[in-house]
């Protein structure tokens, strides 16, 4: 039979297919399971899927017990689970829910024998397993709050101290980019933030425009119902814009094209309405520039539609004096600073080569290094050909590349920077004030085609400034059932949508660290063209300096806690957060 055309050697006739499936239902012990756990039908056996109904052993066209017929020309492979599935298969819970490879594993009894989620979060952590993100699996959230186990936390258990005390506020590292959206999810209720009274509401905006700050108790018995806490969350969501149009979305500015089409836009032909608006532009950032520069108020940002600037006072991020970062940029835009004077350093140029100096060839996603070398070789080819034409006395009548062409070829290296990190430029001291005079005459500044044309730039800032609007963050709050390994519980939900500045971000953990009683967690979605301000611009200083700074900058209009932290030197590089933690009042983060 074998030597038959079209014969299939994995071809099996019925009889021998049952004769298989009675060897391996001994073999295994299922019929014996089945009369263990009962003859009654539909009894599940653990780690075996029931299979396809059909008459039962003992029905009048049958005789024999009570338990449901085999399906002889089942899959083995579909009958029963996978080893690994089976031993992380929990009783109160499925198998797609249970299976998650990069937080538990088989144990080593054994594929079949179950290991408890504590132990398994324990080699995970040994293991140096990379916590989930948000984005990639929302099922982290159903063992965060499991209290059987938790990833290592960045630092020890303790107490929980008062928000405004002078416990140092380092909890987690600063991050200076802009977020678009915070999700927050707690086992507990965020009921104390919904549906805020009209007086705590107006409390929470007296006291953000007057830079008031209540200190709260370590612990609150009621969230719910106290209106200090109400009223620092309201306070919270506050921030300052210019320019304020309700119908037109002004954060972010770069990419957003399609959300701004057929949005009215009664001044693109109009060019005095155009000028007025830049006009009105041109004092709000000038005195948002004083209010830096006199540090009553800690950073601004100046979104436009090709980058975003962020201007920092003296003593924010470790700096000694008034900074301002640009990124990213472009030749033409380098180019027409330094002709307006304006010095500037690239730091994550200057970074890569040191790190070459000492020669430490690392790999780099970047292909600036190879760019380079390539550049320096062409240029070192270029010299020699040019002196070998000399020697051979043909040198004339050979048609050299001009000036221009020369330039340009010198050129390709940095134009191959533009909207790349690595083109991040850092203005320090008096030139911030010659960057703001140029952004103030600088044509373009503002899109000249396109739906942002005439628009100026966006101006975000935590305290008010001339020509300013009050703006707060959107909120919503949702309830959701979440699998857990012993059935469901009730997971809550906090978003907050807008431009979150650093300063909201600390103090909304803050905030949720006595109402949450600290056990939360934050998913940040951030805007990836501000990500690069995260690089380290100062270095470490004493601790009598960082009191001093923090001191000089009590009247900008945030709390001290908040401050010292935005005072502390960068510590996330180019990375930024993409989740923070709270268990057990402790904090632990993920870039």
């Amino acid at each position: 039979m074998s030597e038959q055309e079209g014969y299939s050697p994995s071809f099996k006739r019925p009889a021998d297919i049952l004769r298989i499936c009675r060897k391996r239902t001994r073999s295994e012990g299922v019929g014996a399971a089945g009369r263990v756990a009962g003859s009654s039908p539909g009894v599940s056996v653990p780690g075996v899927r029931p299979f396809s109904p059909g008459p039962l052993f003992g029905s009048p066209k049958l005789s024999g017990g009570g338990v449901k017929r085999r399906n002889p020309f089942a899959n083995v492979e579909n009958t029963h689970s996978k080893p690994k599935r089976r031993a992380i298969l929990s009783p109160g819970g499925d198998a797609d829910h249970t299976e998650r490879k990069p937080i538990i594993e088989a144990g080593e009894d054994g594929p079949s024998a179950p290991v408890p989620l504590g132990q398994l979060l324990t080699r995970a952590e040994r293991a140096d397993q990379k916590p989930l993100s948000l984005s990639d699996d929302d099922s982290v959230f159903d063992d965060l709050f499991s209290g059987e186990g938790r990833p290592s936390a960045a630092y020890p258990s303790g107490n929980a101290p008062a928000v405004n005390g002078a416990t140092p506020p380092g909890d987690y590292p600063a991050d200076w980019s802009l977020k678009t959206r915070l999700l927050i999810m707690s086992p507990l209720s965020f009921s104390w933030a919904e549906h805020l009274k009209a007086q705590e509401v107006a409390l929470g905006l007296t006291q953000s425009c007057r830079a008031t700050h209540c200190n709260l108790p370590a612990q609150i018995q009621e969230p719910r119902t106290s209106v200090e806490l109400r009223c620092a969350f309201q306070q919270c969501l506050v921030y300052w814009q210019h320019p304020s149009l309700s119908w037109l979305p002004l954060f972010p500015r770069i990419g957003v094209e399609k959300k701004l089409s057929g949005k009215s836009m009664p001044w693109l032909q109009d060019e005095a309405l155009q000028q007025s608006l830049m006009n009105d532009w041109s004092q709000s950032v000038t005195s948002l520039y004083s209010l830096v520069r006199a540090r009553l108020c800690p950073y601004f940002y100046l979104c436009t539609y090709q980058f975003t600037v962020l201007f920092r006072a003296a003593g924010m991020s470790g700096t000694d004096g008034i900074t301002a970062v640009l990124s990213s940029t472009t030749l033409g835009l380098r180019e027409a600073m330094r002709a307006e004077g304006i010095e500037f350093t690239l730091p994550l140029l200057e970074e890569k080569k040191k790190i070459e100096d000492q020669g430490k060839h690392e790999y780099t996603e970047e292909p600036y290094t190879e760019l380079k070398e390539q550049s320096e070789a062409e240029d070192d080819d270029d010299d020699a050909s040019f002196s070998w034409l000399k020697e051979m006395g043909v040198q004339d009548q050979i048609n050299k590349p001009d000036s221009v062409s020369i330039k340009l070829r010198k050129e390709h290296r940095e134009v191959q920077l533009d909207r790349r990190p690595q083109s991040m430029v850092l203005v320090k001291g008096t030139d911030t004030f010659t960057l703001l005079n140029f952004f103030i005459n600088y044509k373009n500044l503002v899109a000249a085609s396109g739906v942002q044309a005439g628009l100026p730039p966006t101006l975000l800032a935590p305290v008010a400034f001339r020509g300013a609007t009050l703006q707060t963050l959107k909120v919503r709050s949702v309830t959701v059932k979440t699998q857990v390994q012993n059935g469901y519980q009730d997971m809550f939900s906090l978003e907050v949508s807008g431009p979150v500045m650093p300063h909201t971000l600390h103090g909304l953990s803050q905030l949720l660290r006595i109402a949450q009683r600290g056990r939360f967690s934050v998913g940040l979605y951030t805007h990836e063209p501000t990500a690069v301000l995260n690089t380290s611009l100062g270095s470490p200083r004493m601790d009598t300096q960082q009191e001093k700074l923090a001191q000089e900058l009590e009247a900008c209009g945030l709390a001290l806690s908040t401050v010292q932290q935005l005072a502390e030197p960068a510590r996330l590089g180019r990375s930024v957060l993409r989740q923070l933690d709270m268990d057990d009042y402790s904090y632990s983060w993920r870039t």
